[in-house]
């Protein structure tokens, strides 16, 4: 039976990267994204470049039935899914006070809803047979508070908190669940977000998606818990345990300013 892996956010950035590794080590693949036409082409590349299987379903992961959609469509001929890879999610800068609810609700959705869908539907079926794996793209940013993102920061905490316990849950199943930590990555994300111009950006060796993407899916496939990419991010995290959280947050939302 082929392996199958699902990769959510699939478009661009590190899941466009995680879909070109999958490829390469030979799952067939079920790619989501919102934007159809990045699908298409990812689609066509890597079924030139590797010969394997890729299905496309552009959606939107924010909207509440998109999760058994994708559910729907990667089991619909009987495939085991080997692979869940949960990265789709955004970011917005700004004053909470200032800042949409729409974008905001959006963000919740996509970031925490979504993924907790999917992993519920997906989860049972790899613990029955007894092998799979998990992996949730999630962030430093999930290890302290962030001012100017707070929302956001506050999702990728919920993001690690869900999937260090999900993991203990699943210890001796056969299952693994790993979560991705990137620091800042050259992946569309920091355009996306409005945080080109801050502080935390300047000066620094920002790697690239597929770097980020390589160390994932090594760790993933070693049942790794936590993967914080890079040891000066390493550092910082663990920095983040020893500093007083008034610091912390004050450290934060200075890095986060602009110039």
């Amino acid at each position: 039976m082929n392996k199958f892996a699902v990769i959510t956010g699939a478009s661009s950035g590190i899941g466009l990267e995680l879909a070109h590794i999958c490829a390469r080590e030979g799952f067939s693949l079920l790619l989501t994204a919102r934007r159809e036409s990045q699908l298409q082409a990812l689609q066509d590349e890597i079924k030139k470049k590797y010969g394997t299987t890729v299905d496309i379903l552009p959606l939107d992961l924010s909207l509440p039935d998109s999760p058994q959609r994708v559910f729907a469509q990667a089991t619909d001929k009987g495939n085991q899914i080997d692979l869940l890879i949960n990265n789709a999610g955004f970011g917005q800068f700004g004053l909470f006070k200032d800042t949409q609810w729409e974008t905001e609700d959006q963000m919740i959705r996509l970031n925490i809803s979504s993924l907790v869908h999917l992993s519920k539907l997906f989860l049972p079926q790899m613990i029955t047979r007894g092998s799979g794996r998990i992996m949730n793209v999630s962030s430093t940013a999930a290890f302290q508070p962030g001012p100017l993102m707070s929302v956001y920061y506050a999702t990728k905490a919920f993001v690690e908190s869900f999937s260090e316990a999900l993991a203990e849950e699943c210890r001796g199943t056969g299952v693994t669940i790993t979560s991705l930590c990137p620091g800042p990555t050259l992946s569309g994300f920091q355009e996306a977000a409005g945080i080109e111009n801050i502080r935390l950006l300047k000066g620094r060796n920002i790697p690239s998606s597929r770097d980020v993407a390589e160390y994932g899916f090594d760790a993933m496939m070693r049942g790794k818990r936590v993967a914080i990419y890079g040891w000066m991010n390493r550092l910082m995290t663990f920095s983040v345990r020893l500093t007083p959280r008034t610091v912390i947050t004050r450290v934060v939302k200075w890095m986060q300013d602009e110039r």
